[in-house]
């Protein structure tokens, strides 16, 4: 089963991006075999972003992702949402990589299961 995880708010400030990924990580432990697919858009782009820094005891978006990465997730930005942002250059983490809105439109057409955060 393919799952796909549209995220579309900033890694920090509220927690809807916290909660898709610790789903996804969830998905991936107690179900293996779900294929998860998360696609960032909008402010969610920069969850993408390396050497994210917070406090000790607070949650890092940037370990998540790398966690969801390991366990064979998909993790693509997109790349309009990006240059809006000037992060286009900016490097990313290992396994992410910039799309675009037709990549969205198949994975969105390939899921059994889209979750919109």
């Amino acid at each position: 089963m393919k799952v796909l995880f549209i995220v579309n708010d900033a890694p920090y400030g509220s927690e809807k991006t916290y909660n898709a990924i610790r789903l996804a990580m969830a998905l991936q432990k107690d179900h293996p075999g779900r294929e998860v697919r998360i696609f960032l858009m909008a402010d969610a782009v920069t969850a993408a972003l390396p050497a994210q820094g917070t406090p000790q005891g607070y949650y890092n978006i940037e370990r998540m992702m790398r966690s969801v990465i390991a366990r064979g997730g998909q993790v693509k930005i997109c790349g309009g949402c990006c240059e809006a942002r000037g992060i286009k250059s900016l490097p990313l983490l290992e396994g992410a990589e910039v799309s675009n809105m037709g990549q969205l439109a198949l994975w969105t057409a390939e899921s059994e299961k889209v979750l919109v955060f």
